[in-house]
């Protein structure tokens, strides 16, 4: 399909469009609206509402650079400094992993297993990145209060500044640190989104991962499970008496991370799949019988 002459919005969506297409873009013209919208300051539905409005010069130079970096493989994300995370609109940036629609599977687990809307949670997130698990957790679970931790200092400030620009901010605190090695107490909840992808694997994802995003939030080790080995050490230490843990999974990982919660006597109660059938949110419990008893309440010491 040829597009329209001159420099209007349909031009330039049509344009991008078949460019993003020809560089094997998944959704070619859905980001052309992204980027043409980012560098107009408008709306994809204001685009849409008048396809031969002319795009400004200064619009033109913004939405032409925009272009070339997602060309060149960079992030939407980075590109727009912001992505969307279940309710939440959050700032984005290297520092940290991007927020996936896979990894909300871990929100609906979390909030599946503390049902009361006024349970007043302690919440850790460790490895937290934008904090988009807390934050979401937070958002629908009022009196909670919760600990985001990362090991990137830039990290754990763009985390705070997503609780800022989402009004958690005074139910939100965040840390740079070796994870649970910072911390003193215990929790009701434990997040996590561990890195889990085998370092040989790396290299052959798609370049707008393994060139733009961050190798500690993605690398696992030789057989992808270092990070669990972590996680399943620290958790019995970490959750409270009928507390429990929710942990992202990568494809085919669910036996081994259930048999390296087991040895730790973490208690494996089930998995949730994400939207592509993969099993993606792990809980697990105390084992014993503290298991069964209620949560408690108040903020944790840190």
């Amino acid at each position: 399909m040829s597009c329209d002459p001159g420099e209007t919005v349909g031009a330039f969506l049509c344009q991008a469009g078949q460019m993003l297409r020809a560089a094997a873009i998944e959704h070619p013209r859905m980001e052309a609206r992204l980027l043409l919208g980012h560098a107009m300051g408008a709306t994809a539905e204001a685009l849409l509402r008048d396809p031969r409005a002319p795009v400004p010069p200064e619009a033109v130079c913004r939405f032409r650079a925009a272009l070339a970096a997602r060309l060149a493989a960079t992030p939407v994300a980075h590109i727009l400094g912001r992505q969307g995370f279940w309710t939440l609109d959050l700032a984005a940036s290297p520092a940290t992993l991007i927020p996936r629609p896979d990894s909300e599977t871990l929100v609906e687990a979390a909030l599946e297993a503390f049902p009361d809307h006024e349970a007043p949670l302690r919440v850790l997130d460790l490895g937290t990145g934008t904090g988009c698990l807390l934050l979401a957790v937070l958002a629908e679970r009022p009196r909670a209060f919760g600990i985001g931790v990362d090991l990137v200092p830039a990290a754990a400030a763009l985390a705070k500044e997503n609780a800022r620009r989402n009004g958690l901010a005074d139910r939100a605190a965040f840390l740079a640190g070796n994870w649970a090695e910072a911390l003193a107490g215990r929790f009701d909840l434990v997040l996590s989104n561990p890195p889990y992808i085998e370092s040989a694997a790396i290299a052959g994802l798609m370049p707008e991962v393994s060139r733009h995003e961050p190798r500690s939030a993605l690398d696992g080790g030789a057989d992808g499970l270092g990070a669990y080995r972590l996680l399943a050490a620290a958790l019995p230490e970490l959750l409270s008496p009928g507390g429990a843990a929710v942990i992202e999974l990568g494809a085919g990982q669910l036996g081994a991370v259930e048999g390296l919660a087991a040895q730790a006597g973490l208690l494996p109660t089930g998995c949730r799949p994400d939207l592509g059938g993969v099993e993606r949110a792990l809980l697990l419990r105390p084992g014993g019988r503290e298991s069964k008893k209620s949560v408690g309440a108040g903020p944790p010491a840190h």
